[in-house]
């Protein structure tokens, strides 16, 4: 196969459907990289002392896409060297242990897929409209990332 033939893609998913590890990595694997690195974003049975039963995501699909292929390009123009890019996110109810999120991304060498990866984890957490619910034994709340720009921003 030449290199030609391997032309760098992007792999952008929302599902309600349970995530996969091995199809999102299978996804980035190509024969000119030695690294594929991957971020699994699970659900946690607990925060700050209270019992999580199950989170719930909810997207505006389009615009979420968008800004995630946004965060492909960026990857790209910061890691030329990047091949392939898989981000493959869950809607709907997410139950304890299951993932919310997958990134993987491959390249040549390690340190630019490891570096590409927490920049498009930490990035769509900052940018990308998807909202997240956290479900407890008694009461929910809906959850800001940190991140998020626009929920930061002075009312």
């Amino acid at each position: 196969m030449e290199e030609s033939e391997d032309v760098p893609k992007d792999f952008v998913k929302l599902k309600c459907e349970k995530l996969s590890v091995d199809e999102v990595s299978e996804l980035v694997v190509s024969p000119y990289c030695g690294a594929v690195s991957l971020f699994i974003g699970t659900t946690r049975n607990n925060f700050e002392g209270k019992k999580v039963i199950h989170l719930e995501y909810e997207a505006y699909t389009s615009m979420a896409e968008t800004e995630i292929k946004k965060i492909c390009r960026d990857v790209r123009q910061k890691w030329p060297s990047v091949k392939h890019i898989a981000v493959h996110h869950r809607l709907g109810v997410v139950p304890i242990t299951e993932a919310s999120v997958i990134i993987a991304v491959s390249s040549p060498h390690r340190a630019e897929s490891l570096e590409a990866v927490m920049y498009c984890i930490n990035t769509l957490k900052a940018s990308v409209p998807i909202w997240k619910k956290e479900i407890y034994e008694d009461e929910y709340s809906w959850k800001e990332n940190k991140e998020c720009f626009w929920a930061n921003s002075e009312k």
